[in-house]
């Protein structure tokens, strides 16, 4: 009897160089400025991560616990706009 192998599963990995924008212009991110917190969410609404969005860590938390505030106070939609 023939012995199965497993097949590797080839993953595309695209580094990306990006840069924590809010390091490179000295920013921190703010509930009320929803405008600029509106990039970090996909098209369903959803917070996007540290590697989709260039975020550094120390910014990411900050940028989720804002956009939290922005939801909360009804600055941004807990759900997208249909």
């Amino acid at each position: 009897m023939l012995k199965k192998t497993k097949q590797k599963r080839q993953t595309r990995e695209v580094k990306r160089d990006l840069k924590c924008p809010f390091c490179e212009e000295g920013l921190i991110p703010d509930y009320k400025d929803y405008k600029r917190l509106k990039k970090f969410l996909s098209d369903r609404g959803k917070i996007l991560g540290r590697d989709r969005s260039g975020v550094c860590a120390q910014h990411q938390r900050k940028l989720s616990l804002a956009i939290k505030r922005a939801r909360y106070l009804g600055l941004l939609p807990y759900t997208p706009l249909s």
